[in-house]
C-alpha cells in the first residue's frame, strides 16, 4: 500500500470532477433522444472516434495481461494477441465503409436487413442478450476485478469498496452524457493513461534496484525474455504463440475490439462518424495506435518486475493482504507501481482510474444500446418515446454494472478473461467475415454458431475449474478444437436451411454497395491490407529494437514503416 501525498488526492479529484463535469455538461443533449445518446448525433470526426476506440481497449487489465504474458513467455507472449491486427486492418479495408453506409444504430439492426423473415428477428433480439448482457459483463467482470488488484495493492482498499465507488462514478457519467460523454471523457483519459503510462516506466527503470536501461536488458531474470519472435527450436511456444495466432484464431474468433468483419463499440463507432472516410480513418488509427504505440512502456515494466518480484512468491510476501483468489501474475504491475514518488503515483493512479473509466463506459453505452435498440424498442415497447428509450438506456447502464461487479468475483485474471472471451467466440469469426459477401448464410448459420461455441466454451470453463477435470486438453488445443467444431456446424446449418429471400438480399447489397461491384478495387484493397500490417508490425519492432539499442535493425524497420504509409496514402482514393 502507498502513501498519497497531498498532491495525489489533488490530481485524482480534479480528474474525477472533470469526468462528471463533462457528462453533466453533455447530459441534456444526449438525452433528446437515443440517436444522440448512443451515437452522438452520426456527427464525429476520426481522430476523436480513433482516439475513443484506443482509449477503450486501454482498459485496466490491459497492462496487467501485457505483464503476465511478458513474466510467463516473454516479449513473444504477446504474439496471442498482436496477431489479432490482421482482424483490425481487415473491418479498416473491407468492413468500414459498409458499416458506415449502412445507416444503423447498433451492428445488430444489420440482420433485419441482412436476413429475411421471422428468424431474423429472432436473431437480433437473442445477440442483443447474448452480446449486450452476457458476453458484456464477463468482458467487464475482467476489467473490474483487474481494477480492484490494482486498488488492493495501491491503496490496500478490499474489492467489494473498489466496485462501490468505482460502479457509481461510472454510472452516473455514462448515463447523464450517452455516448458523446463517452468520447469526450475517453479523450481527456487516453492522454492522461499515455502520460502516465510511460512516465512510470521511465522511473521504474531507473530505480536502484534496476539500474538503468541496459542493466534491465542485461539481467539474468530478463536476458532470455526479450526475443520478439518465439524460439523455432521451441514447439511448443512456436504453436501456441506464433502459428495458431495466425492460422488460426485472427479470422476465426471474435474478441471485443478485435471483430473480423467489424462489430461491438467498434461498430458503433463508425457507424457514429461524420461520413465513410472519417469511419474507415478512425479505425485504422485505431490499429494502429493499439497494436503500435502502446505496449512497450507495459513490457519494460513487465520486464523490471521480474527483477523485483522475480515469482509469485515474492509478491505474496511483499503484499500479505493480497487474498489467495487475487494474487496472480497480472498484479505484478500494479506492485510496481508502489515505488513511484508523490506526484507520480497520483498521475499513474489517475491514469489507471482513467483507463477503467473508459473502458467500463463504452462496455455500458454499447451494451445498453443492444438492450435499447435491439431488445426494447424492437420486442417490448415498439412505440416507445425517445425519452422512455433513454430511460430504459440510464436504467440498463446501471443494472449491467451490478452484474459485471458481482460476477468479477468468479474469475481469477486478466488471461482467464482473455481465454475465456476467446473461447466463446471461437470459430463465429469466418461467418461474419462471409456474410457481407456470401449469401448463402442465414440466420440459422449465426445462431448455431453462437450456441455451439457458448456451449462449448461453458464446457471448457466449467472443466478448468473443477478440482478433479473431466478431461484434460491444452488451452491452445481447446481453441482449436472450438474453431473446428463450431465451424463445421454452421456450416452445415447454412447448407441446411434456406437462405434470406432475394427481395432482402437486394436491398441490402444495394444499401450498402450501391452501384458499385461487391469487389471494386479489390487488389487495391488487399494491397492495403498488407501494407497496414507492414508497416504496423515494423513501427512495433522498430521501436522494440530502439529500446534494445539495436539500431540498424530499428532504421531498417522504421524505413520500411515510412514506404508502407506513402504507398498507403498515394492509392488511398482507391481504397476508400
Amino acid at each position: 500500500m502507498v502513501q498519497l501525498s497531498t498532491i495525489d488526492f489533488a490530481i485524482i479529484i480534479v480528474f474525477f470532477l472533470l469526468t462528471l463535469f463533462i457528462g453533466v455538461w453533455v447530459s441534456k443533449q444526449a438525452g433528446k433522444n437515443a440517436t444522440e445518446f448512443f451515437l452522438s448525433g452520426r456527427n464525429m470526426p476520426w481522430w476523436l472516434l480513433g482516439v475513443s476506440m484506443v482509449a477503450t481497449t486501454f482498459a485496466a487489465d490491459t497492462p496487467g495481461l501485457v505483464t503476465e504474458l511478458v513474466r510467463k513467455n516473454g516479449v513473444s507472449g504477446n504474439w496471442v494477441w498482436w496477431a489479432m491486427l490482421l482482424t483490425g486492418m481487415l473491418t479498416v479495408f473491407f468492413y468500414a465503409k459498409l458499416w458506415r453506409k449502412s445507416g444503423i444504430s447498433t451492428d445488430l439492426e444489420f440482420y433485419e436487413l441482412r436476413y429475411s423473415g421471422k428468424s431474423a428477428g429472432f436473431l437480433r433480439g437473442f445477440r442483443a442478450i447474448y452480446l449486450g448482457v452476457i458476453f458484456n459483463v464477463i468482458t467487464m467482470a475482467g476489467v473490474c476485478l483487474a481494477g480492484s488488484k490494482i486498488a488492493n495493492i495501491l491503496l490496500g482498499i478490499s474489492q467489494e469498496e473498489t466496485l462501490l465507488y468505482a460502479s457509481i462514478i461510472v454510472v452516473v457519467y455514462s448515463s447523464l452524457g450517452g455516448l458523446k460523454g463517452v468520447l469526450f471523457t475517453d479523450f481527456m483519459q487516453f492522454i492522461i493513461a499515455m502520460a502516465g503510462s510511460i512516465w512510470a516506466t521511465i522511473y521504474v527503470i531507473n530505480l536502484p534496484e534496476i539500474g538503468g536501461l541496459s542493466r534491465l536488458l542485461t539481467h539474468e531474470n530478463v536476458v532470455g525474455k526479450l526475443d520478439i519472435l518465439p524460439d523455432f527450436t521451441n514447439s511448443e511456444a512456436l504453436i501456441t504463440l506464433l502459428i495458431i495466432p495466425f492460422a488460426v484464431q485472427w479470422w476465426s474468433t471474435w474478441y471485443p475490439g478485435a471483430e473480423p468483419g467489424g462489430g461491438g463499440y467498434i461498430a458503433q463507432r463508425m457507424l457514429a462518424a461524420k461520413d465513410e472516410k472519417n469511419a474507415t480513418w478512425a479505425t485504422l488509427f485505431f490499429n494502429f495506435a493499439h497494436y503500435a504505440l502502446r505496449p512497450w512502456p507495459w513490457i519494460l515494466v513487465g520486464l523490471a518486475s521480474l527483477i523485483m518480484f522475480p515469482t509469485l512468491d515474492s509478491i505474496a510476501v511483499a503484499f500479505p493482504n493480497l487474498t489467495p483468489e487475487m494474487q496472480g501474475h497480472d498484479v505484478a504491475y500494479a506492485a510496481m507501481m508502489t515505488y513511484l514518488p508523490a506526484g507520480l503515483i497520483g498521475l499513474v493512479l489517475t491514469s489507471l482510474i482513467a483507463a477503467f473509466m473508459s473502458t467500463i463506459s463504452t462496455q455500458l453505452n454499447w451494451g445498453s444500446s443492444y438492450i435499447v435498440n435491439d431488445f426494447y424498442g424492437r420486442f417490448i415497447h415498439k412505440s416507445a418515446t425517445e425519452k422512455q428509450k433513454v430511460f430504459v438506456g440510464r436504467v440498463s447502464t446501471v443494472l449491467l454494472m451490478l452484474c459485471a461487479a458481482l460476477f468479477s468475483f468468479y474469475i481469477k485474471s486478466a488471461k482467464d478473461v482473455f481465454d475465456l472471451l476467446l473461447q466463446i467466440g471461437a470459430g463465429t469469426g469466418l461467418l461474419f467475415i462471409m456474410r457481407w459477401f456470401w449469401r448463402r448464410i442465414n440466420p440459422f448459420s449465426e445462431i448455431a454458431a453462437m450456441v455451439i461455441s457458448f456451449i462449448i466454451a461453458i464446457i471448457f470453463f466449467v472443466n478448468g475449474k473443477l478440482a478433479t477435470p473431466w478431461f484434460e486438453i491444452a488451452g491452445h488445443l481447446q481453441l482449436v478444437l472450438g474453431v473446428l467444431i463450431t465451424t463445421i456446424g454452421w456450416i452445415m446449418v447454412t447448407f441446411l436451411t434456406k437462405q434470406s429471400d432475394k427481395e432482402t438480399l437486394k436491398s441490402f447489397e444495394n444499401l450498402v454497395y450501391g452501384d458499385e461491384s461487391k469487389f471494386k478495387n479489390i487488389g487495391f484493397k488487399i494491397l492495403a491490407f498488407f501494407l497496414a500490417i507492414i508497416g504496423t508490425y515494423s513501427f512495433l519492432f522498430a521501436t522494440g529494437y530502439f529500446i534494445y539499442g539495436k539500431t540498424m535493425e530499428a532504421i531498417g524497420l522504421s524505413t520500411l514503416t515510412v514506404v508502407c504509409s506513402i504507398l498507403l496514402i498515394k492509392n488511398w482514393k482507391k481504397i476508400v
